[in-house]
C-alpha cells in the first residue's frame, strides 16, 4: 500500500471536510500533514480483524471495556488518525465520543498493523509512536503480519518504551487487560 502526502502549509479538520474523499482510502493528519493511503492488504486486515475479535471476546466476558475497529481518533484539529484497533475502558469510552461519533481522547491501547511500504512502517514506528505517547496512550502494539510478530510498547513516564517483541509461540498479556492472554499465533492466519 503506497502512501501519498499532500502538501499544504498546515492541514486542519475543516480543510479535510472540504476535500472530495474516497471511501477506499484512509485520510490521516499528523501535525498538520495530510497522509492518504489506499485500503490495506488482505493480510493486514485479517490480522487486525483477528486481534479485534480476541479483544472483543475478552471484553464481552469481562465487561471491562470495548475494542473498536479502525476508529476515527481526533487529538487536535491537526492530529487525526485511524488506528487499526483500539481498546478503551467503558468509562473512558463514554467520555471520549463526540457528537460525530469520533474518539476525542487517547485509548488505553492502540494497535497498528504494519503495511509493506517503508513510509507507512516508518510513520507507525516513529511518528505515530510519538503522537500516541504525547497524547497519553498507555500501551501500543505494532503488529507485523508478514513476519508474524508483535512489538509491545508500554508507558514509562511520558514515553512509550519497547518492552518485548513477541513471536508465534509466545503469549501476549497486558496489565491494562486483566486476565487477557492470547497466543500471538492466533493473530495470524495459519
Amino acid at each position: 500500500m503506497s502512501q501519498a502526502t499532500i502538501s499544504s502549509s498546515c492541514w486542519h479538520s475543516a480543510d479535510l471536510a472540504l476535500q472530495k474523499t474516497d471511501e477506499w482510502k484512509r485520510y490521516e493528519m499528523i501535525d498538520g500533514e495530510l497522509c492518504v493511503t489506499p485500503a490495506p492488504h488482505f493480510g493486514h486486515q485479517n490480522a487486525a480483524g483477528r486481534i479485534y475479535a480476541r479483544l472483543l471476546s475478552w471484553s464481552d466476558e469481562t465487561g471491562a471495556g470495548q475494542p473498536i475497529f479502525s476508529p476515527g481518533l481526533i487529538f487536535t484539529e491537526a492530529d487525526r488518525v485511524i488506528p487499526d484497533v483500539v481498546w478503551m475502558s467503558k468509562a473512558r469510552l463514554a467520555a471520549s465520543i463526540n457528537d460525530c461519533g469520533h474518539l476525542m481522547s487517547a485509548p488505553q491501547l492502540v494497535v497498528e498493523v504494519l503495511s509493506a511500504e517503508q513510509a507507512n512502517e516508518q510513520r507507525d514506528r516513529e511518528i505515530k509512536l510519538q503522537l500516541y505517547a504525547l497524547n497519553g496512550v498507555q500501551e501500543y502494539w505494532i503488529v507485523n503480519w508478514r513476519s508474524r510478530q508483535v512489538e509491545v510498547y508500554r508507558r514509562h513516564g511520558a514515553q512509550l518504551c519497547a518492552i518485548a517483541t513477541l513471536l508465534v509461540g509466545d503469549a501476549i498479556a497486558s496489565p491494562l487487560l486483566r486476565g487477557f492472554q492470547c497466543n500471538v499465533e492466533h493473530f495470524f492466519s495459519a
